[in-house]
């Protein structure tokens, strides 16, 4: 009887609850910014109101009221928004426990960048999602803090050196998603180390019969601002291990930062529209820039393949070269200690299976480095253009 390997289905739980967490935080940071932008002067203010908002949904009729420091006397019960953020946060940590930790030697580490062993691999992760944290906090405690424009640049710029670093450590793939972690852990960071705190301290000081401090609900709101703009960028880096053409391309990291200011700029075309003011030339650049970095990365796969003369290729060298590296894993009997069956059923045992799998061996093994996992069997970039040629030139067999 077959052994049941319950860790595909750990993996399916804890992605699906990441997705779960992170629409409804995502959701809720939209839903307050569309809110504060949309208030109005209350009609007949109460005492610290700053704004209420009539909407409908669903059939029923919400009367919005905010204050900009608290209510003079707390309500019975009042909701937190935080645990939509925390879970968030831990099933994304765990996501990548269980697939690039406890898989460290074939999804975490390249040793044809650094020779690392699991636990340095594990160790420099972490402190990469740390120092993170550590950074982006320091900034804006200090005096640059109190200036956002500076502070964006500030924090986009050392993103950008992380996401050049982590290219230079770890597998791409690995690399897109941890810079990915880096944003979110400072996301949720704001929500559990700052944002929250200061709430709880105004309620704190009402429940006293004190008169709350400004300052604590000013400092919340920058970082939820902050989030704001971190939202669409870090939801691009969550899905970016689906597009090889982004993190496999030799310059990964400047894709990764051109397709993260796209982010911002979209995010502050609806901020801008939420108070009122459309700019369609906001929306006129994201989207030139990001066919810009669509054709600048399909340029810079093709400058660094290898060029393979035709007389080189045959079908003889090609099914050579997926022996030794492909069907370890994608055959009908699998050598490969961590595959008992060919993942997601692609096989390459015979030739009619190579010409079928053909596009799937041009995205993952020719066009970026993908397969073999953890290039472990150390797939060249001759072997690899020799593969790509092969099926450019229609297959011949």
């Amino acid at each position: 009887m077959m052994e049941f390997d319950f860790t595909p289905w750990l993996n399916l739980a804890i992605r699906w609850l990441h997705f779960i967490t992170g629409i409804a935080w995502i959701g809720s940071s939209f839903y307050f910014v569309w809110l504060d932008n949309h208030l109005e002067k209350p009609k007949e203010p109460k005492k610290g109101m700053s704004g209420e908002l009539w909407s409908v949904h669903g059939g029923g009729f919400y009367h919005k009221q905010k204050y900009a420091v608290a209510p003079e006397q707390m309500p019975e019960n009042l909701h937190w928004f935080k645990w939509e953020a925390y879970f968030t946060w831990m099933s994304g940590f765990a996501l990548l426990a269980v697939i690039y930790y406890l898989g460290a030697d074939l999804f975490l580490i390249d040793k044809s960048k650094m020779a690392l062993s699991q636990a340095e691999a594990i160790g420099i992760s972490l402190a990469f999602l740390v120092g993170g944290w550590v950074f982006y906090d320091g900034l804006c405690r200090s005096p640059i803090g109190q200036n956002n424009k500076l502070t964006g640049i500030i924090w986009f710029a050392s993103l950008v050196a992380a996401a050049y670093a982590l290219t230079q450590i770890f597998s791409d793939r690995a690399a897109f998603i941890h810079i990915g972690a880096i944003v979110g852990t400072a996301m949720a960071a704001n929500v559990f180390m700052v944002i929250i705190p200061n709430q709880k301290k105004v309620v704190a000081a009402l429940t006293a019969g004190e008169t709350p401090d400004p300052k604590l609900g000013q400092i919340g709101k920058q970082r939820s601002l902050h989030n704001n703009y971190m939202t669409l960028p870090v939801l691009f880096l969550m899905i970016s291990n689906h597009y090889p053409m982004t993190f496999s391309n030799p310059y990964n990291w400047v894709i990764v930062a051109a397709i993260g200011l796209v982010g911002v700029l979209v995010r502050h075309f609806f901020n801008l529209r939420h108070k009122g003011k459309t700019s369609p030339a906001l929306v006129v650049a994201a989207v030139a820039l990001f066919l810009a970095i669509a054709f600048f990365a399909a340029e810079a796969e093709k400058a660094g393949r290898v060029e393979v003369a035709d007389d080189q290729v045959t079908f003889e060298k090609v099914q050579a070269v997926i022996g030794k590296h492909c069907v370890m894993c994608h055959s009908a009997t699998p050598t490969h200690e961590f595959f008992e069956e060919a993942p997601a059923g692609a096989m390459f045992d015979t030739a009619d299976q190579l010409v079928q799998y053909a596009p799937t061996i041009m995205e993952q093994a020719v066009k970026s480095d993908i397969m073999p996992l953890g290039n472990e069997t150390g797939m060249t970039d001759e072997e690899r253009a020799l593969l790509g040629k092969w099926i450019e030139d229609g297959m011949k067999r």
